[in-house]
């Protein structure tokens, strides 16, 4: 393996603030709007539509577009990230690989991940791309942004039909990360890897 490329939310950094945000924004209880997200999740939808459930015909994206502007946008920090994740991408990147971080994110996330010194090569998100997950071309430009041919790639997330089918199809390597509620409740049968932790993904490509 020459390059591995981390998915962000519930691979990286924990949703319960994201989610914990638009509950209060919404008017709802927080445990409320995680049900709803589980429920949508549960069905194959996207998890936005749980916002869409408590405000009905909802343009999500002008919704957060006016959550940033009355200073309630987006906003990450150490306590957002799982404890396992700098120790890991050190490692990682001690061992000679190259480590980025590519997540369905707006344009913002991207450099509230950077402000954080995370030890990776790079970072970006769909937004810059213009393309966001499954879309095959979201892995296209993994393929071009990452060194080594595809099959020297690994790619990284929780979520099996967003981040892992995908990105097998694409020919590159993929490892599913059992965290969070859809890496947890679904499999990845097509994952070359199934990881409990980011610690035993070091492991992997450290032992080597």
């Amino acid at each position: 393996m020459r390059s591995v490329v981390f998915d962000i939310g519930e691979t990286l950094t924990s949703d319960t603030r994201y989610w914990g945000d638009w509950a209060r924004w919404l008017g709802v209880p927080q445990h409320t709007l995680s049900a709803l997200v589980g429920m949508v999740v549960a069905e194959g939808r996207d998890n936005a539509d749980a916002i869409r459930i408590v405000r009905p015909g909802v343009d999500v994206g002008a919704e957060w577009r006016a959550r940033e502007a009355a200073g309630q946008g987006d906003y990450l920090d150490e306590t957002d990230l799982y404890p396992d994740v700098r120790p890991a991408l050190s490692r990682l990147r001690k061992a000679g690989l190259w480590v980025g971080i590519a997540g369905n994110q707006n344009a913002q996330v991207s450099g509230l991940l950077q402000g954080l010194g995370l030890p990776a090569d790079a970072i970006t998100t769909s937004a810059e791309w213009g393309v966001a997950k499954p879309n095959p071309r979201f892995f296209e430009r993994v393929i071009e942004w990452a060194p080594g041919e595809p099959h020297e790639i690994v790619y990284v997330g929780d979520h099996p039909a967003n981040d892992i089918a995908p990105a097998r199809e694409a020919g590159l390597r993929a490892a599913h990360l059992r965290r969070g509620p859809i890496g947890l409740a679904a499999a990845a049968p097509d994952a070359d890897w199934t990881v409990n932790s980011l610690a035993e993904l070091a492991d992997l490509f450290t032992s080597q």
